[in-house]
């Protein structure tokens, strides 16, 4: 069965996050750096009158590299607290088949424990990303 996926790119790699758990696509204004947050954590910034957590994607699936300036972002909601995932672009939301991922695929870090599968985009394939995974156990 079809679901429809959101395409998105962190530091140069195509992961697809399921719409269902897409509340919207922002670009996010200033952030306010939080003191005492995991790395991951880039801040809180304003969204449509509502406080959120803005989470730096590229450093919660552990891709090292200099902070980027991203300013697109996915927002989510998990356990009623919403939070803005940081990405560099986004492209379209389209229909795809999840497929399990192959036994052969070695994923580590956060990769194991965000990814809940893969779709065939024009013959690549790209990681289904959760993003309730990639939160820090203090947020």
């Amino acid at each position: 069965m079809n679901n429809l996926y959101l395409i998105a790119h962190v530091a140069g790699r195509t992961i697809a996050i399921e719409s269902a758990s897409v509340e919207s696509v922002v670009d996010i204004g200033p952030v306010t750096p939080v003191p005492r947050t995991a790395a991951t954590v880039r801040g809180l910034a304003t969204l449509r009158s509502r406080v959120v957590t803005v989470i730096d994607t590229r450093s919660a699936l552990g891709m090292g590299g200099e902070a980027d300036m991203a300013r697109r972002a996915i927002v989510t909601q998990v356990d009623g607290h919403h939070y803005a995932f940081l990405v560099d672009t986004l492209d379209d939301v389209a229909p795809f088949v999840a497929q399990p991922i192959a036994g052969t695929a070695a994923l580590e870090g956060a990769w194991a424990l965000a990814a809940r599968g893969l779709i065939d985009r024009d013959g690549e394939p790209v990681l289904i990303i959760d993003l309730a995974w990639l939160l820090p156990a203090t947020v």
